[in-house]
């Protein structure tokens, strides 16, 4: 009789019964008399005890990480994983015999380098700690996405080839497209924005392109962009008001979804405030001592402003509004009782940049002028500049890096460690 498979976090459920088990040999351990084997599925270990000779020698000849099937009775043992073993097993071979993987996977941490561990991603992303690393990523997106669809935000999908830059000619990757220049997208932005003219309220999750020559712990060249567009907004404070409630689900959702990983990385999940705390930024330069004139917020300022928020507001967020206008793109609306600063904002999550949105400029006289002000030709945006002919809504959005995401909530240093398959200056591959 087929029996259907069980995974190792049910065995609790099954003391006495006789069950099938498939997965990875994550360790072999051979005794004078028994041979302990630990199977990893995706659902965690369990303990296999190997006292028939014959089937001792079968795991000793085959190498950790094979795949196999193994049948036996479970029975309890509170000093084995989940206080369950499976005993008399028989074990049947799913692969070829798995070669010596380039890191030992069943050490309780990975002993090696970045680099070492990033060449051999496609098997180092088996190691319990790397793997709950993504599924807190995994579990963060889908608290991003519910959170919105409970909102009444309709998920998208926009081209990542396309014929104009989103912001400058600078930092994009030129292709060949059919014999005509192309890029690859650095946002949504236009077309996200496009499509509030459709829906009112939309998202996308998707890769953008950086080409950006920056060899830092905190760039990419490819990461997963969180988008967001809605309309008929007052200004970028409503925008900021749903980023909180994003933040908020995004927490929640690790937590009901991942909570396994939480433990096993021994994350300290933040609590994200009501109300965000939020400064202007001439304010952020002054209480960070820099010069008046800075256009921009330092990574040494965006630290500051960080200890400043935990220190003052209990809060691993904090929100600088009023970026100067000449330092942000074109379509950003200003502020409106001073057209120097804009409507836009950052926010800091851990002392680093984590997100930037704001208002968006909705009518087309209001671009022509942005874009005569900076000395920029209407030409590149005529399709995208057209949907603003036809009647568009006060708007705004803001955009999310899930990598850096996921590296501010776990406390590491590089984004790649958070990164699947990262791209950047020096990686191309795996």
């Amino acid at each position: 009789m087929h029996r259907p498979r069980t995974l190792n976090h049910a065995l609790a459920t099954q003391v006495g019964e006789t069950v099938v088990l498939q997965g990875w040999i994550h360790r072999r351990r051979r005794l004078a008399a028994v041979t302990f084997v630990i199977l990893r599925d995706r659902s965690g270990l369990a303990q296999v005890v190997v006292k028939d000779a014959g089937t001792a020698q079968h795991v000793a000849d085959l190498g950790e990480e094979t795949v196999v099937a193994v049948t036996g009775r479970v029975t309890a043992n509170t000093a084995a994983p989940g206080g369950v073993e499976v005993v008399d097993p028989t074990i049947q071979v799913l692969s070829d015999p798995a070669h010596t993987p380039p890191v030992e996977l069943w050490r309780p941490s990975l002993p090696a380098s970045l680099p070492t561990v990033l060449d051999h991603a496609p098997v180092t992303w088996r190691h319990p700690r790397r793997n709950a690393t993504w599924r807190l990523a995994a579990a963060s997106l889908r608290g991003f996405r519910d959170t919105l669809l409970a909102a009444n935000f309709i998920e998208i999908t926009t081209p990542k080839l396309v014929g104009s830059t989103t912001e400058s000619g600078a930092n994009v990757f030129e292709i060949d497209y059919f014999g005509r220049q192309a890029y690859l997208a650095q946002s949504p932005q236009f077309y996200k924005q496009t499509m509030v003219g459709v829906f009112e309220r939309v998202f996308e999750v998707g890769p953008v392109f950086r080409a950006e020559p920056h060899d830092t712990v905190r760039h990419l060249a490819e990461y997963v962009s969180l988008d967001v567009e809605l309309g008929f907004i007052q200004d970028h404070r409503d925008v900021l008001a749903v980023l909180r409630d994003v933040l908020a689900g995004m927490v929640e959702a690790t937590t009901a979804y991942a909570s396994d990983a939480l433990d096993l990385l021994d994350v300290r999940l933040p609590v994200v405030p009501a109300q965000i705390p939020l400064l202007h930024f001439r304010d952020a330069l002054t209480l960070v001592g820099a010069d008046a004139d800075e256009p921009d917020l330092a990574p040494e300022h965006e630290r500051a402003l960080g200890r400043w928020a935990r220190d003052e507001h209990n809060s691993d967020f904090v929100a600088v509004e009023g970026y100067p206008t000449r330092k942000r793109a074109f379509y950003t609306a200003p502020q409106p009782d001073d057209p120097q600063w804009s409507n836009s904002f950052d926010l800091l999550f851990r002392g680093l940049e984590l997100v930037t949105g704001g208002q968006r400029l909705h009518r087309y006289a209001d671009y022509l002028r942005a874009l005569d002000e900076r000395g920029a030709s209407t030409d590149p945006y005529e399709s995208y500049l057209d949907v603003f002919r036809h009647g568009m809504p006060p708007h705004g959005g803001f955009a999310i890096g899930l990598e850096r995401w996921t590296a501010r909530l776990l406390e590491v240093d590089n984004v790649r460690e958070t990164t699947l398959f990262p791209r950047d200056l020096h990686r191309l591959s795996p």
